[in-house]
């Protein structure tokens, strides 16, 4: 498969599992968690790391023109200069760095996979905490960034090792 469908197919894979989130009540606000880092970690565990990198660059360049591909439907710069800013641009990041991994192999095991986008989401973590941090404190930031999310990234960590040791054993059966 070439470059440009792969890349294709994980930028129209994050943009229909931004479109899947639950809404948490926290505070006086709510705060959107969509599948966009399931779909990252597990799109780009199989991309090359460029492909990672032009693959997010993408999306969020569609997004920042007006295209509605982030979470609940939403566009626009001030997303990423917004609150979510961090997590957003963190794709990038993420996606390469876990990309690496997955060219080194770390597809091949369960194990292996699960601490691949273990890593990636506590780096996306860490990105959109510190964006936060920057605009609101240490603390909102936990309060808002950290503490509604970690539980919903371990549970897209443990759905997306287990969906990429299924993909590798159909791919090897199969040749897919």
């Amino acid at each position: 498969m070439s470059s440009i469908i792969r890349i294709l197919i994980c930028i129209i894979g994050v943009v229909i599992a931004a479109r899947i989130t639950i809404e948490l009540p926290v505070s006086t606000t709510t705060i959107p968690i969509s599948g966009q880092s399931l779909a990252v970690l597990l799109a780009c565990m199989f991309l090359k790391p460029w492909e990672a990198f032009v693959a997010m660059s993408s999306y969020l360049l569609l997004g920042i023109m007006g295209l509605p591909v982030f979470a609940d439907g939403a566009s626009g710069i001030e997303k990423l200069q917004g609150g979510s800013g961090g997590f957003l641009y963190g794709f990038i990041i993420v996606g390469v760095f876990v990309s690496i991994l997955g060219q080194k192999g770390w597809r091949t095991s369960f194990i292996k996979a699960f601490l691949a986008m273990f890593l990636g989401t506590a780096l996306l973590l860490f990105i959109g905490n510190a964006h936060l941090a920057n605009k609101y404190g240490w603390a909102q930031a936990l309060e808002y960034g950290f503490f509604p999310f970690w539980k919903g990234g371990l549970i897209k960590v443990l759905l997306g090792a287990s969906l990429v040791v299924l993909f590798e054993y159909l791919r090897g059966k199969y040749l897919i």
